[in-house]
C-alpha cells in the first residue's frame, strides 16, 4: 500500500514540477509596448519600452528607478535618478528629454 501511494505522489509532483515549468517558460516572453511621442512643434517621435530599457531616437537608455508615476531613464543612471536626461509618466504619456516636452500615447 505505501509503494502504490509513494508512485502516486512521484506522478503527482511530476505533473507539479511540468506544469510550474511550463508556465515559467511562458513567463519569458519579451514584453513590449511602443508610444507614438509628439513635441509641441509637432515633431513625432517613436519609443518603445522592453523590459528595463527604452529605445529612443535610435538610442537606448536603461530603467533608473520610478518616484510614485514618474520613471526615469538615462545612458548611465546618476545617484540621484532625479537628474536622468529622460523622465517618463505613462499614466499620462508625458516624456521631458533634453529640456523639450512631448506628449505620448501607447500603440
Amino acid at each position: 500500500m505505501l509503494v502504490g501511494m509513494r508512485s502516486t505522489c512521484a506522478r503527482y509532483g511530476f505533473i507539479a514540477l511540468t506544469c510550474s515549468s511550463i508556465l515559467m517558460v511562458g513567463c519569458e516572453r519579451d514584453s513590449y509596448t511602443s508610444w507614438s511621442c509628439k513635441s509641441p512643434e509637432g515633431i513625432k517621435t517613436a519609443m518603445v519600452l522592453k523590459k528595463a530599457q527604452m529605445l529612443l531616437q535610435e538610442k537606448n537608455f536603461s530603467y533608473c528607478g520610478s518616484l510614485g508615476e514618474k520613471s526615469y531613464f538615462d545612458e548611465s543612471c546618476p545617484t540621484d535618478i532625479q537628474n536622468s536626461s529622460i523622465l517618463f509618466v505613462p499614466v499620462s504619456g508625458a516624456l521631458q528629454m533634453n529640456h523639450q516636452e512631448y506628449r505620448c500615447d501607447a500603440l
